[in-house]
């Protein structure tokens, strides 16, 4: 205990609290027991320890992360008992996805301790309403993203915008500096904006981090065979050379050697760890249920890192309405056009000379274009789908 003691002092004191993800206003952190998912690289073992040095008593408050050899010969339960011993209140458990029956002893420590608050974070693969006990009704959830472009504006140049609603968006209700040049730094996002780390070595960190999430997050969560692991890592590059792309679950079957059903619950483990994006049709009635129809790398950044070479710049720019979207609003396939929110607007995305022919005819409708700074009527200037959130 005295070790994981010392090892919380250096990270408290190594955190700076200069800019907060957009999630860290969101969460309510008083409730008993708080669960905070999102792949790996967005940020969330940095928001806790910000949220932990700004307000909470630091003899009262242990943070520690699952995978720490204390738990090679103790177990959470052990440590929580022993942390309410000595005065604790607040327990805070790093990356819980990497400690095997993390739900079953979860579940004991807020049934055998209602003085301890509990938030723990993990990987957005998790499913909290399965595993060995159910915590759907015990824990409050949260799911985390990468950075919208309104938070790396902050973040990297210090420029700060508010959050704007999709409503406000397309009402042409966006106000911004004079002396701010919305395009100025987009491409720079859309490259390597969307991750809040930045230094010489983005796109190796970034493959690490894909590679930890293929071979050690999924597999481990999902108990997959190393055969089946390396199909995954497969899978994942087929996508990446042809996203977006309708997905021929049967063809994929055939390259990968597995059935075509086994393909798509491999699509959606990475899907689930936040590296693919599926966009599916309304006709499920809940988001999640509908018919895939088009398959995407999740983030613009992650397309520059795993993409082909010549990655087109019409597949960014759907990639980052996708992904910038669907984080608070329902996106779909659209019948007729690119994209389809809320069941009620419809999207064309594409360059400044794109042309209204797809959805003239079509209510609610409105083309979104790259390369303009501000729009008028029907026209919506990419970029400003980055202030969502």
């Amino acid at each position: 205990m005295e070790r994981l003691q010392t090892t919380f002092d250096k990270l408290l004191r190594e955190i700076t609290s200069t800019f907060h993800r957009y999630m860290y206003k969101q969460i309510d952190w008083h409730a008993r027991m708080i669960g905070i998912l999102g792949p790996r690289g967005v940020g969330k073992t940095t928001m806790v320890l910000q949220y932990i040095k700004e307000n909470l008593p630091r003899q009262q408050t242990l943070y520690v992360v699952a995978e720490d050899l204390y738990f090679a010969s103790h177990t959470l339960v052990e440590l929580a008992d022993s942390f309410a011993k000595t005065g604790g209140k607040y327990l805070f458990i790093d990356e819980i996805h990497k400690y095997k029956g993390w739900s079953r002893e979860l579940k004991l420590i807020y049934d055998y301790h209602s003085e301890l608050q509990v938030v723990f974070t993990g990987s957005s693969i998790l499913d909290i309403s399965k595993g060995a006990a159910d915590l759907s009704r015990r824990v409050l959830t949260f799911e985390m993203q990468g950075l919208s472009y309104r938070e790396y504006l902050q973040l990297f140049h210090q420029i700060e915008l508010p959050v704007y609603n999709l409503d406000q968006v397309i009402s042409h209700q966006v106000v911004y500096p004079r002396d701010f040049l919305p395009l100025q730094h987009f491409s720079d996002y859309l490259q390597r904006g969307y991750y809040p780390f930045r230094d010489m070595n983005f796109e190796r960190y970034l493959t690490q981090i894909v590679n930890a999430t293929l071979e050690t997050d999924i597999p481990q969560y999902a108990d997959l065979t190393p055969a089946t692991t390396r199909k995954l890592k497969r899978l994942l590059a087929i996508i990446a050379q042809s996203a977006p792309f309708k997905p021929n679950f049967t063809q994929i079957g055939g390259q990968l050697e597995v059935s075509r059903n086994n393909v798509a619950d491999l699509c959606t483990w990475i899907e689930k760890a936040g590296l693919i994006g599926q966009l599916r049709d309304s006709t499920g009635g809940i988001q999640g249920l509908g018919k895939v129809e088009k398959v995407y790398i999740d983030n613009p950044s992650l397309v520059y890192v795993l993409g082909n070479p010549n990655v087109e710049i019409g597949t960014i720019r759907e990639t980052f309405f996708f992904n910038q979207l669907r984080v608070h609003y329902e996106t779909t396939s659209s019948p007729v056009s690119d994209f389809l929110v809320n069941d009620t607007f419809t999207f064309e995305v594409g360059g400044k000379k794109k042309k209204q022919k797809q959805v003239k005819d079509v209510s609610n409708a409105y083309v979104v274009k790259d390369d303009i700074e501000t729009g008028f009527g029907n026209i919506i200037p990419l970029w400003m789908f980055g202030l969502l959130y």
